[in-house]
C-alpha cells in the first residue's frame, strides 16, 4: 500500500472525498460526522485535528485527535500561527466517547499496515502542531491495540475502564433477574413511581426539535461543575450549538424529565449505533431544587430496553461510578493509554 497522509482542521477544510462512504462501511459512531466535529470544535479550547489516510485515493484510515496547550484558557484554541511555537500536544480521542478509539481503519488493512499508519499519523501531526509540539497521547485504548502505540520510548498504562453490557436478553424483565435482590427490587419501586409521578412528564424521541441546545449545555456544565473537575480533562466545553444539531439526528434517542409546570429537571442523550449504542450525556437538576431521586435509575432502564428492542449486541455507559454501573450488570473493559514523547516520534 502507498499511503497519503493530510491532516485536516474540520473547522476550515472541507470535508474530504468519501467520509461519508467510509464511516458507514466502518460503521463509525455518529460522532465522527463532518458537521458534528466541526461543530463540536468550533468553540473548543482544545480542537480537533482529523488525520485521513488515502491509498490510490480512497481513504482507508482515519485518526482523531485533539490539539492541547497547557494553562486553563476556555476561549478557542488555535490551531496555526506563533502558537506553533508554544508547548501543546495531541490526545487521540473523541471527547465524550469513551467507548471507541479514536482512529478508523478499512478492513484490509491489516495490523502491521495499522501500526504503520499510526506512524504515519504521528510524524504528520506532529510537524503540523509546530516546533513547540511536545507529543502524541493516545487514550481509551483497548488491551487487544495496545501492540499498535506501544514500543521503545513509549509508556502504556492501564487507565479507568469503561462499562459495557452485553445483550443477553429477551426482555427488561431478563436484565432485571440477572442483578442483586435489593438492586432488583429497588430498580422495580423506582422506575413505577417515576411512570406513576403525575407531576412528572418523560419524553424519549429521536430527532427532537422540541428542546433548546443552550438550555441543555447549561444544565450539564452546572451538573458537571457540581462534581468537580476531572483531572487533566482537557475537552472544551459542550456547547448549546453542538447539542441542537446532535439531539436533532434521527440517530440520537433524547430522554427529558420536566415537572408539571414544564421545568427542565433532567436529560440524558443515548447515541444509536448498530453494535454498541452509548450513553453519552446525563445531566440534572440537584434533589434539593425539586427533581425526584433516582431519575439515573429509569434512564439506564431505557437504555437497556432500547438495546434489547433493537437488538443490539452491547450497551455502554461510559466510564466513572465503576461500582454503581457494576451494580447494575455492566462489566469493566479495560482500558489502556500511551504516552508518546517527541523526540520518540520520527
Amino acid at each position: 500500500m502507498t499511503f497519503t497522509v493530510r491532516v485536516l482542521d474540520p473547522r476550515t477544510d472541507p470535508e474530504p472525498a468519501g467520509w461519508a462512504a467510509f464511516l458507514h462501511a466502518q460503521q463509525a459512531p455518529l460522532t465522527w460526522d463532518y458537521s458534528l466535529l466541526c461543530t463540536e470544535s468550533r468553540h473548543s479550547r482544545s480542537p480537533y485535528l482529523l488525520t485521513v489516510v488515502t491509498d490510490g485515493g480512497a481513504i482507508v484510515a482515519a485518526v482523531l485527535a485533539m490539539l492541547c496547550r497547557p494553562g486553563s484558557a476556555t476561549g478557542p484554541g488555535p490551531v496555526g500561527g506563533v502558537a506553533r511555537w508554544g508547548p501543546r500536544w495531541l490526545e487521540v480521542q473523541h471527547a465524550w466517547l469513551s467507548s471507541y478509539p479514536a482512529w478508523l481503519f478499512a478492513e484490509d488493512v491489516d495490523p502491521a499496515g495499522q501500526r504503520e499508519i499510526l506512524r504515519r499519523f504521528e510524524r504528520a501531526v506532529c510537524r503540523f502542531a509546530g516546533p513547540g509540539c511536545l507529543g502524541v497521547v493516545y487514550r481509551a485504548v483497548a488491551p487487544d491495540a495496545t501492540g499498535l502505540v506501544s514500543g521503545r520510548g513509549r509508556l502504556v498504562r492501564e487507565i479507568q475502564p469503561t462499562l459495557v453490557l452485553e445483550n443477553t436478553f429477551t426482555d427488561l424483565d431478563g436484565w432485571l433477574a440477572t442483578l442483586s435482590r435489593n438492586r432488583r427490587s429497588s430498580l422495580r419501586g423506582q422506575i413505577r413511581k417515576i411512570a406513576a409521578d403525575p407531576g412528572l412528564t418523560v419524553r424519549a424521541g429521536t430527532a427532537r426539535d422540541d428542546l433548546d441546545g443552550a438550555e441543555l449545555a447549561a444544565m450539564l456544565h452546572a451538573h458537571r461543575a457540581a462534581k468537580g473537575p476531572v483531572k487533566f480533562d482537557q475537552r472544551g466545553p459542550v456547547t448549546g450549538e453542538y447539542l441542537d444539531e446532535l439531539i436533532r439526528r434521527p440517530d440520537v434517542v433524547t430522554t427529558t424529565y420536566h415537572d408539571a409546570d414544564g421545568r427542565l429537571l433532567a436529560f440524558t442523550d443515548l447515541l444509536d449505533h448498530p453494535v454498541m449504542p452509548l450513553h453519552q450525556h446525563w445531566a440534572a437538576l440537584p434533589p434539593a431544587e425539586g427533581r425526584p431521586k433516582h431519575l439515573y435509575f429509569d434512564v439506564v432502564a431505557r437504555g437497556v430496553g432500547h438495546m434489547i428492542e433493537h437488538r443490539r449486541k452491547f450497551l455502554s455507559l461510559g466510564r466513572g461510578v465503576t461500582d454503581l454501573k457494576t451494580s447494575l450488570g455492566f462489566s469493566p473493559a479495560p482500558m489502556a493509554g500511551a504516552v508518546v514523547p517527541r523526540p520518540v516520534i520520527r
